[in-house]
């Protein structure tokens, strides 16, 4: 098996040695092998290939961070075809600042959205959902 170095924040570091020890990991390397396969089985998924995608991008950021905030304001605007709606909502010091995005765009555009949003060093969560859409005229009819 091959060495790899990985640079990454004290705090990130901390909450994977605490994760590895609560649930009986052998180590750092086990933890991150397995994040590693989830997050490339994450959007390789057939059935929402080439359709048209619905998202909603919860991520939530260290309380009143300037430097967050200019991120995601150059995010919005590299991403505005993609942007349906964002809000931003602060849940105070102890919790921090959620920023909330609905996009509309294919798996690709989405994906690499939420990459950039999970770049960021001060996220403390990111949470997103995918919804394939259809057409209207594609949908099918209920009738009582």
């Amino acid at each position: 098996m091959e060495v790899v170095s990985v640079s990454m924040t004290d705090t990130l570091l901390d909450r994977i040695d605490g994760f590895a020890d609560e649930h009986g990991y052998a180590g750092r390397s086990e933890v991150m092998r397995e994040a590693a396969r989830g997050l490339l089985d994450e959007f390789d998924d057939d059935r929402l290939a080439d359709r048209e995608l619905m998202s909603t991008v919860s991520a939530l950021f260290e309380y009143d961070s300037p430097r967050v905030e200019t991120r995601m304001r150059r995010l919005r605007h590299e991403y505005d075809d993609l942007l349906a709606s964002t809000t931003h909502d602060c849940v105070g010091e102890e919790h921090g600042c959620m920023e909330s995005f609905v996009l509309e765009g294919d798996l690709e555009e989405i994906s690499s959205f939420v990459r950039k949003v999970r770049a960021v060093d001060e996220a403390l969560t990111v949470e997103y959902t995918l919804l394939p859409i259809e057409p209207i005229d594609e949908r099918p009819v209920h009738t009582e």
